[in-house]
């Protein structure tokens, strides 16, 4: 199996050759773009395909450009049917596979029944199943799914089928969402672009050339595409931010404990020094939000133990906000497409009237990247070297700390624990030295976005991980300029700071979003959402608006 060149040969590529044969397959005739159709491989932006190449019909288009909330409520009136909405979103979504590579797993068939039962019952009754009635919502790789692989990027779990659901497939079941497709991940959803040895790598819609990031990578490509209006993505390092920003989405990273993550399949499992949670991810706040309250009414808790018993508590929006500004983490500077977003955020922020307190220290940040980085490895690379050696898949050189790792012993662990403890301590300590402080407006990442294969740090997310903060990465109506944001003399922080830098090429990203977060405290999700509508506000005072 092993080495980083990847010349290595094995059982694991006949897998992973026929697995992809068989997701092609998938594709029903009548939804694989006709050849004549097909925009040519050096058409970076496909976000225009729908529109221009004259394959979808109105009612086709009409339907994926809405919000989930403006289609529920045409599926409620009876005015659109479930089956029309999930068939729009199946043919949209198999465009965005055969364009940008983002499905792990395609099932039309079975999600025109559901929808189809949906409507008899909306039909026969007059009542709406739930919350979320005929609504097609996209679910990351490994949300388990009776009788569908939950591969995460190992040639080893394909073909070995869940028997059993994830407790949030079986609860948005419940509240009358379509399951229709899963999307792809990096392997073992630990890497911040998405790409794996099964499936290869996901592209960004937007631009081809550049990655649309990871762990959730193929739920924003997806997305970002029309391909779906909400889905469902996870985080443990910012793998739901990440890609959110990378493609200029909406996502919430929740604490730990408001939305299940029981029985969904981990590259790492077992490991809980820092949790994964997931959310939603969309093109619209309102939808986040939506989505979020629905999710929480369903009283998770009942069904899941590590689920906190919160129910959804309505947050007043405040006219003023009190915000501390993240300019740098102390590790990495952001690059000037970023700060310029963050910048001009402040300004706008402060013409609204909102309270602009200073600059956050970023005195605990170094330490807790270091804490992050440490805590995945921790197992000396075991959970990764299992699943790879059974099928000799080799090594991606993205994993290389994984490979090299040397396993901590159970005392180490425990020190381990109590640095990070530590750590959480302090954060709050410093919190609260501020009087009354709302949120910390931070980069998502030091980056718009980067070309595939660039993306080197991830300490603007992985704080928050550490800390357990509720945020939300929000696009900030700043595209990168050529013009603009050129390079200047760069005083780096560190060596990653360099070479994050020194990679920087503004005409490589020229007219991608910027996107930035809004951090609150732990279990402030309701808060956190509530405080990004209002920054919209003030950023879009008198135009649309995402």
């Amino acid at each position: 199996m092993t080495n980083f060149s990847g010349q290595t040969s094995g059982k694991w590529e006949e897998i992973a050759s026929s697995k992809r044969l068989a997701l092609a397959e998938q594709i029903p005739l009548e939804y694989r773009i006709p050849q004549q159709l097909f925009p040519p491989k050096d058409q970076l932006d496909v976000t225009t395909f729908p529109r221009e190449s004259g394959w979808f019909d109105r009612k086709e288009l009409e339907i994926t450009e809405s919000s989930a909330t403006q289609i529920l409520k045409k599926i409620a009136s009876k005015s659109w049917s479930s089956e029309e909405v999930t068939r729009a979103f199946c043919k949209r979504a198999a465009a965005a596979q055969q364009l940008t590579n983002c499905l792990t797993d395609f099932f039309p068939t079975e999600a025109i029944s559901i929808a189809k039962s949906l409507d008899e019952h909306l039909q026969n009754t007059g009542k709406l199943v739930g919350p979320l009635h005929g609504l097609p919502i996209s679910l990351k790789d490994n949300f388990n799914i009776i009788g569908k692989d939950s591969t995460v990027g190992f040639a080893s779990l394909v073909d070995q089928p869940a028997t059993y659901n994830a407790t949030l497939v079986e609860i948005l079941e419940r509240l009358g969402a379509v399951r229709y497709c899963k999307t792809n991940v990096p392997t073992a959803m630990m890497i911040a672009e998405s790409v794996n040895n099964v499936f290869g790598r996901t592209l960004n819609p937007r631009n081809r050339k550049l990655t649309s990031g990871g762990s959730s990578g193929g739920e924003s490509a997806l997305i970002t595409f029309g391909g779906s209006v909400l889905g469902v993505g996870t985080d443990i390092g910012g793998s739901l931010r990440i890609p959110a920003a990378c493609t200029g989405i909406f996502t919430l990273r929740p604490s730990f404990g408001r939305f299940t993550t029981q029985n969904c399949r981990s590259g790492l499992a077992g490991q809980e020094a820092v949790m994964s949670v997931n959310g939603p991810m969309a093109k619209s706040l309102e939808d986040i939000t939506f989505y979020s309250k629905a999710v929480i009414d369903a009283q998770p808790w009942l069904v899941d133990p590590k689920c906190l018993p919160i129910p959804w508590r309505p947050a007043e929006r405040n006219a003023k906000l009190k915000i501390a500004v993240l300019w740098h983490d102390g590790v990495v500077h952001p690059t000037p497409p970023v700060a310029r977003a963050l910048n001009e955020t402040v300004e706008k922020l402060q013409v609204a009237g909102h309270e602009i307190v200073g600059a956050w220290d970023p005195v605990q940040h170094p330490k807790a990247v270091d804490i992050l980085a440490r805590m995945f490895v921790a197992d000396g690379g075991k959970s990764v070297r299992r699943l790879l050696a059974s099928t000799d898949e080799p090594w991606r050189p993205e994993m290389k700390g994984y490979s090299e790792a040397t396993e901590l012993g159970t005392y180490d662990m425990w020190q381990l624990h109590q640095e990070r403890s530590e750590l959480q301590k302090k954060y709050q300590e410093q919190w609260m030295s501020y009087d009354s402080l709302d949120a910390i407006l931070a980069p998502t990442c030091p980056y718009a976005t980067v070309a595939h294969g660039q993306f080197d740090y991830v300490g603007y997310t992985g704080v928050y991980n550490v800390v357990d903060y509720s945020a939300v990465s929000f696009p900030s109506g700043v595209t990168v300029d050529k013009e603009k944001d050129r390079p200047g003399n760069h005083k780096p922080l560190s060596d990653i700071c360099r070479t994050v830098h020194a990679k920087y090429d503004p005409e490589e990203i020229d007219g991608m979003p910027v996107s930035l977060q809004l951090v609150a405290k732990r279990l402030e999700e309701e808060k956190v959402l509530a405080m990004t509508e209002t920054v919209l506000q003030a950023l879009y005072p008198s135009q649309s608006r995402p």
